[in-house]
């Protein structure tokens, strides 16, 4: 669910490497171009420490440039300033319309605010472990688990297993649904109510735009859903869908209402 109006946005992607591990870096970057083209992407850390190793064999497959920043003080995360100045400095340039930090770092939260105060869009990308500071300064906010289990999330397999001589048993693979806890369905409820119709209808991709400027990290995938339709949809007890024909052959436009209007 991308920010409306954001197919030719152009993107500064500032990495801080170390907060975020490296071993999902394809993903991130598929995740952003949903929401921009990416023209700027640097990355920052001390590239003398071994720990770096890592993330060295992947800047080149997506043209990533690696800013070094020496750690002068021991057990500080010297990236921070580095990353901070070169922000500034891109949004003073007026050639951009939005930057993605990823981290998963508290420090970026005024950098952040500054950003958005200027007019520029902000996605985060960090781990659940982000504090809630960060995330609600940026515009949309995705965490990295999501986009791991993205990449590994086609249909898995179903199990075999055999029994002596038997025929092999095929066993459906198991469902790994994240549980839709009350307070995201309050949201939802809520969300629905501020812009339903007379009849309490509310036009969805309006409910998935709203949801994600009350809460950055709403995201779908976070319950184990691709889309928010196939969310809503699970919530039957609660929502009413309807599909409806549009101009478009084939494109239908899909509303929602709560179940007790």
């Amino acid at each position: 669910m991308a920010l409306t109006n954001t197919k030719d946005l152009k993107l500064a992607v500032l990495i801080d490497a170390d907060n975020v591990p490296y071993s999902n870096v394809k993903g991130m970057m598929e995740e952003i171009a949903k929401f921009g083209t990416p023209t700027t992407k640097r990355i920052y850390a001390d590239w003398t420490k071994p720990n770096s190793n890592g993330w060295k064999g992947v800047l080149l497959e997506h043209a990533i440039t690696p800013i070094q920043q020496y750690s002068y003080t021991v057990g500080k995360n010297s990236s921070d300033s580095a990353l901070i100045i070169d922000a500034m400095d891109l949004l003073y340039s007026g050639k951009l319309d939005g930057f993605c930090i990823v981290s998963s770092d508290s420090d970026f939260t005024r950098l952040a605010i500054r950003l958005r105060e200027s007019g520029m869009k902000v996605i985060g990308i960090g781990e659940k472990k982000t504090p809630n500071s960060f995330i609600v300064a940026c515009d949309r906010f995705i965490y990295i688990e999501v986009l791991d289990g993205a990449i590994q999330k086609k249909k898995p397999k179903a199990v075999t297993t055999t029994t002596d001589s038997k025929k092999p048993i095929e066993k459906p693979a198991a469902k790994a649904l994240a549980k839709i806890d009350a307070a995201t369905i309050e949201l939802i409820e809520a969300t629905i109510e501020d812009i339903e119709d007379d009849d309490g209808w509310a036009f969805l991709g309006d409910v998935g735009n709203l949801i994600v400027k009350k809460k950055p990290e709403f995201d779908p995938r976070n319950y184990g859903f691709s889309k928010l339709t196939p969310m809503l949809k699970s919530l039957t007890d609660i929502l009413e869908i309807d599909e409806r024909e549009s101009d478009k052959k084939g494109i239908k436009h899909v509303y929602v209402r709560l179940r007790f209007n």
